[in-house]
């Protein structure tokens, strides 16, 4: 079967010093195709357009991708992995660009065919035919993309590209798709039309990595997929696209979301984490369940308080990790301090499970995937009608703290929705619940039917009696 990888060993040699890397993958996917170029010259904003979805960061600063991103794509009838990568600087011995070339070199030692992008507007470099001469030796199916030719006019120079030695060249405009059509018929020439079968949605649970910056979230993305998916660094902030992958366990697939850092809006000057920020909390609302990090040895400050704020009014499950926890002498006294920490600060996530991890060497981490399917579990629990109005006839209402002359007359109760799990109450008012005996009736659910790490949420409808 096409792009069928079981286990692949790759060992590779990049950049100006021999990096040696290993890279482990368990899992079937699509015929895969990867996008590499120089930084700037358009290969985000073409992985958006195939993919119709704003997956990728896109900006006029260069170097706004670093890790690998993937989507997929189906068209005429035939589905393909399309990788984006960030911009390869041959030769530049730096930390970020030569983990960049690391990252995107594992993408196309993966990849079926590999797509060139180039800035047509702009003169062939030095760095264009190095590139494409480390592309060419790599023996795979090379596809030449000449971008930036936005109108008819700009179509001849793009012919110059042709001595890159590429002889598949196509001028294309990732911005307003001109010539996309060719490029993909072309990438999908030798591909089968995919079966109903293989075109069926597989059932994953959605996690996102969340938290502030440098508090290990892609080392804890490479531990769990046990690969060096994501880039990890000491310099904050390397993360900028959510990055994801899928992991099979247990007979359940994961896919998990390493966002970026999370900082204040004051606190965000590049362009770049700006939309890192707006897209880690887009990918914060898509997931089912935020694996939310913490660092073990500091604490919990004000900016944790208000990342797990989003999480909380998104209506997502949540899970505490309190990662670096290696790192942390006479644990017991320190995990007494922090939990009593978190009850103050963290009043609102009473209900979540929290914990105590070590991302770097493995410690506690085997917990994570027992735990978060644990979660999804609660979160997709159904109760009957039936089962909740016994519910409601058992529970002792007047133990709620609210103002009786407050406390509504409830005539019955329904699921209306699970994830996040979501009750109707049929009352004789029409004003909203009083906070204390909404909590009351929440942590009476929780008493009888668990919910464990999933937010509830209580809707009131005026029923005339």
């Amino acid at each position: 079967m096409a792009g069928e990888l079981l286990f692949p060993i790759c060992f590779l040699a990049v950049g100006p010093r021999s990096l040696v890397w290993l890279y482990n993958l368990s899992m079937q996917v699509l015929s895969s195709v990867v996008i590499v170029g120089k930084p700037n010259v358009g290969k985000s904003t073409l992985f958006n357009r195939i993919t119709g979805r704003r997956r990728a960061i896109v900006g006029n600063e260069p170097g706004m991708t670093r890790d690998r991103i993937y989507g997929w794509v189906e068209w005429l009838g035939k589905e393909f992995e399309v990788v984006d990568t960030g911009g390869m600087l041959v030769g530049d011995s730096a930390e970020i660009p030569v983990r960049i070339i690391v990252q995107a070199q594992v993408a196309i030692d993966r990849a079926q065919q590999v797509v060139m992008v180039v800035d047509g507007r702009s003169a062939i470099t030095a760095s264009d035919q190095e590139l494409a001469r480390l592309l060419r030796r790599t023996g795979k199916p090379l596809l030449l993309a000449v971008n930036k030719m936005d109108t008819p006019k700009h179509l001849p120079p793009a012919a110059e590209f042709y001595a890159l030695g590429v002889p598949r060249l196509f001028p294309i405009s990732a911005e307003n798709g001109m010539g996309l059509d060719d490029l993909l018929d072309e990438i999908t020439a030798a591909l089968p039309t995919t079966t109903s079968e293989a075109a069926e949605k597989r059932d994953e649970i959605n996690v996102a990595i969340i938290g502030k910056p440098n508090v290990g979230k892609s080392t804890l993305l490479n531990r769990l997929s046990r690969s060096d998916r994501s880039i990890v660094s000491e310099t904050p902030g390397t993360t900028r696209d959510a990055v994801d992958t899928l992991v099979e366990q247990g007979g359940t697939s994961y896919r998990l979301v390493d966002t970026a850092g999370i900082r204040r809006k004051g606190k965000t000057k590049l362009l770049a984490e700006k939309l890192s920020v707006v897209m880690a909390r887009r990918h914060l609302r898509m997931c089912n369940v935020a694996l939310f990090l913490l660092d073990g040895t500091e604490d919990i400050a004000a900016l944790d308080a208000t990342i797990a704020g989003y999480a909380h009014q998104d209506g997502k499950s949540i899970i505490i990790l309190v990662n670096k926890w290696d790192q942390v002498q006479e644990r017991g006294v320190a995990q007494k301090k922090l939990l009593q920490e978190a009850g103050q600060k963290f009043k609102f996530l009473e209900y979540v499970p929290r914990l105590f991890i070590s991302a770097k060497t493995g410690l506690g981490v085997g917990k994570i995937f027992p735990e978060v399917r644990r979660v999804d579990e609660a979160r997709r629990l159904r109760i009957t009608t039936a089962e909740l109005n016994r519910f409601l006839r058992k529970i002792d209402l007047d133990r709620a703290t609210s103002p009786y002359r407050l406390r509504p007359k409830i005539y019955y109760m329904t699921q209306s929705t699970v994830s996040p799990p979501t009750f109707v109450l049929f009352t004789d008012k029409k004003r909203r619940l009083h906070f204390s005996f909404e909590r009351f009736l929440i942590n009476q659910l929780r008493k009888q039917y668990g919910f464990k790490g999933t937010p509830i949420l209580i809707k009131q409808r005026y029923h005339r009696a």
